[in-house]
């Protein structure tokens, strides 16, 4: 499956940087599924549980504060206030 870099970021600095496949978090406007090549945007999101699965296939669950998602053919980067892998 395709990867695509996910750069997690809050006040403290980089929580999570890797390749993943896949992202799943909720914007303000509703549940959103981040893969390769999605088109580019960028969106507020809400607090909540987040799944990321990395590239050997592994389920990441965490949570985190509300923030802003920028994707971009390279790269999806989440900025937030906390974020905590459950």
């Amino acid at each position: 499956m395709k990867q695509f870099k996910l750069i997690i970021s809050t006040p403290q600095g980089n929580m999570l940087e890797k390749d993943v496949t896949m992202l799943s978090i909720r914007g303000t406007e509703g549940s959103l599924a981040i893969m390769a090549n999605h088109i580019p945007f960028i969106t507020t999101t809400k607090d909540g549980e987040i799944k990321i699965i990395d590239s050997e296939g592994n389920e990441i669950l965490a949570s985190a504060s509300s923030g802003m998602l920028t994707v971009t053919k390279e790269t999806t980067t989440l900025l937030t206030g906390t974020f905590k892998i459950n």
